[in-house]
């Protein structure tokens, strides 16, 4: 199949929403297009057969895709927007005007004006947005004029002009729309507070609007305006309904380089986003894998020279997740709070994802290198002195001190190996003990294993804390075992990882693939050991009730639930039927403990 290189590239994909895109064998970009959930968008071009002819051809082009995860639909809107213009692909024909999107502009002026805009000049004026819906942005505008009567005149108002009187009010402001700062019925100080006030709500602290929206309606309903009052509430709904800016695009972060790093035992991931006049115009994710213990610092510094040179950057200022040794004439940013940080987590989000999308390809076309990651993490993650290839997990299982039992599951490579699974009989201890019942079964278990000359594994995983792996310590010990083989305990109440004569526990990230495993471990022997004790259960339950009858035997107990399954067959049985099973004295026997308890 001609695309049968992309399937792992295709499957790999996150759901979750983003901009795809499409590239030529020379590496020529075909098609931007953007996503609610990029792994379905994506898959559904390559798994049935398109009527358009220009979306056929385009398939058939496609020979890498490369994409970029974004928070939002709207992000993936704006950012689909930015590409387009950039790149202007071949099969992109919506966008390749230059439309752009509206933005709310508090004019830099003595007494600023707030209008909307598709223009952004560089004169010193606050810009918000972009908004993906003009609906919305007039919404907006329309929510602030009504609580703030703001000028639209284009006049100057500087101080000087105001005080000799240079203008008059307007009609404007007869008619409520403006407090006459132009003959000083308004101070600047009270208007400044109305532009602050504006700003709030335009970055979405809106609360205290909404308290004097909420207000004004409750007014307007009082005076019997109850046209007026749902005018008011339609616009309170527009207001709830409101999204902060994007931080996909903001005019205020301009010509600037962006540089996320994640890494594991094996393998780093850089990724790159290139920021012209507000807007990402390139992302990029290398992988590199690690030769030595190499530093995430010493990795970032080196990628972010190589990457740089690659695409030609000019950008005279960074950000990244911590401080690196750079060019001197290069500024150095560490967001930690606001749109810079925004930006940089996004990236951070990108290399993540990236990450986990080669894990998935590995899977798919290299299951054996997969394995290897996951076991070299495993090692450094758990401190222990060789890869956990053969890893052992014990579990004990009773219910009110009844029918104690334990199970042993066995993973290798990673992977459960189920024929190597183990089930114990508790013998020697009485009553409900889960520390003795560990005691005695790591004791069978590998006193047993050292009997056989059998390969002792890498890991022994207990399920419980501390008690229970000083338990089975005492039996390892027994066995000249201790320090030949890594154990450690896992208690259930916070994830806490016991070593031996460590008091304190280690608290693994809680979506580490060492946790995963290790919890997929000790579940796989809770659930073996629940079952195991179940059947116990059942089994004592019916041998207890047949065993009550006068005269019959343990032995002839199981002959009859081997013959008839269960106990309730054994009522209902005829006398010739329990005589053709147990012969005809205990049949007798059988058939009138059953009809006399029936009378």
């Amino acid at each position: 199949m001609k695309h049968e290189a992309l399937k792992p590239v295709i499957q790999s994909l996150p759901n979750k929403p983003g901009v795809y895109q499409y590239y030529d064998k020379e590496g020529k970009i075909l098609y931007v297009g953007k996503a609610k959930d990029l792994k379905k968008r994506v898959s559904s071009y390559f798994s049935k057969n398109h009527d358009n002819a220009k979306t056929h051809l385009l398939v058939k082009k496609i020979v890498e895709i490369k994409h970029i995860v974004v928070n939002t639909e709207t992000d993936a809107l704006l950012l689909e927007n930015s590409l387009i213009k950039k790149y202007q692909p071949q099969y992109n024909i919506m966008l390749k005007d230059d439309k752009t999107y509206p933005w709310i502009c508090i004019k830099n002026e003595a007494f600023p004006r707030v209008f909307l805009t598709r223009n952004v000049i560089k004169d010193g004026s606050e810009y918000y947005g972009p908004y993906a819906s003009g609906r919305m942005a007039h919404a907006l505008m329309d929510l602030i004029k009504a609580l703030y009567p703001i000028r639209t005149c284009t006049l100057d108002l500087s101080p000087k002009k105001v005080d000799l009187g240079k203008y008059k009010i307007c009609l404007e402001y007869h008619i409520g729309n403006c407090k006459g700062g132009c003959e000083g019925l308004q101070s600047h100080t009270d208007y400044l507070n109305d532009i602050s006030e504006i700003r709030n709500i335009i970055k979405g602290n809106f609360k205290s609007a909404l308290i004097q929206f909420q207000e004004l309606m409750e007014e307007y309903a009082g005076l019997l305006q109850f046209e007026e009052a749902q005018k008011i509430k339609e616009k309170i709904e527009h207001l709830s309904h409101y999204q902060a800016r994007s931080t996909v695009v903001n005019p205020s972060i301009s010509n600037v380089d962006v540089f996320s790093i994640i890494s594991d035992e094996s393998y780093a991931y850089v990724n790159f986003f290139k920021i012209m006049n507000g807007a990402i115009i390139q992302s990029h994710t290398t992988e590199i894998k690690k030769k030595l213990d190499e530093t995430d610092r010493e990795i970032l510094e080196l990628s972010i020279l190589e990457i740089r040179d690659k695409f030609h950057s000019q950008s005279k200022e960074i950000y990244v997740p911590f401080e690196v040794d750079v060019v001197d004439n290069l500024t150095v940013t560490i967001p930690k709070i606001g749109d810079k940080k925004h930006i940089l987590d996004l990236s951070l989000r990108n290399a993540k994802y990236y990450r986990q999308e080669q894990w998935k390809q590995q899977k798919i076309v290299d299951p054996e290198r997969h394995t290897k990651r996951i076991l070299a993490q495993m090692q450094k993650d758990l401190r222990l002195p060789s890869e956990p290839i053969h890893i052992e997990c014990f579990d004990n299982s009773n219910i009110q001190g009844t029918n104690p039992v334990a199970a042993c599951v066995v993973f290798k490579n990673v992977k459960p190996s189920k024929q190597d699974y183990r089930k114990f009989n508790i013998k020697t201890v009485e009553g409900p003990n889960d520390f003795a019942s560990m005691e005695e079964v790591i004791y069978r278990r590998y006193s047993r294993m050292l009997e056989e000359q059998a390969e002792l594994p890498q890991l022994i995983v207990i399920d419980g804390g501390k008690g229970q792996l000083g338990a089975a310590l005492k039996s390892l010990e027994k066995l000249d075992l201790r320090g030949k083989i890594a154990i450690i305990g896992i208690a259930k109440r916070l994830e806490e990882i016991y070593y031996p004569d460590d008091p304190i526990p280690l608290y693994l990230d809680k979506s580490s693939e060492t946790l995963k495993v290790i919890q997929h471990l000790r579940n796989e022997a809770h659930r073996f050991g629940i079952t195991f004790h179940r059947e116990k259960r059942s089994k004592a339950a019916i041998t207890t009730e047949l065993e009550l009858i006068p005269g019959i035997g343990e032995q002839t107990v199981l002959i009859l639930i081997k013959h008839f399954k269960s106990v309730k067959r054994v009522k209902e049985a005829t006398l010739e039927k329990l005589t053709d099973a147990v012969g005809k004295s205990r049949a007798e026997k059988i058939f009138a403990y059953f009809h006399e308890i029936s009378q």
